[in-house]
């Protein structure tokens, strides 16, 4: 069974329409390569580790970043969800994501403790026994 990602016919009628058409030179299968997007997108791997099915994964990593900046992504969830808010309305859930281990906050040795932290966290923790 393979593991990859593809449209289905019924998810790729909704997508096709939305998005752009421009007229030379004709671009490789969108839908291959948008389901190769979805793919990297949904396993969390790196743009490299894309499975040369979708396409060379420098064809995928740069459609990607080209609809990102022309606002197409913004254009497919407003019209898949109905939802017309913009990016900074949108509250994404990041509880998944891990933090390297240095991110806890911990200071470089001699470093100043007060410039890292809160000054009301610094109050709370001289007050504690």
């Amino acid at each position: 069974m393979s593991r990859l990602f593809w449209l289905n016919d019924d998810q790729w009628s909704k997508i096709e329409p939305l998005l752009p058409h421009y007229g030379s030179p004709p671009r490789a299968d969108d839908r291959r390569i948008l389901s190769g997007i979805v793919h990297v997108l949904r396993c969390g791997c790196r743009w490299r580790d894309c499975s040369i099915d979708y396409s060379p994964y420098t064809t995928v990593y740069n459609r990607f970043n080209r609809c990102f900046r022309n606002g197409i992504w913004q254009r497919l969830y407003a019209a898949l969800t109905g939802d017309c808010r913009t990016p900074r309305q949108l509250l994404a859930d990041s509880t998944h994501i891990k933090a390297h281990r240095s991110a806890a906050g911990a200071e470089k040795r001699g470093g100043n403790v007060r410039r890292s932290v809160a000054p009301a966290v610094v109050e709370r923790l001289r007050s504690l026994p």
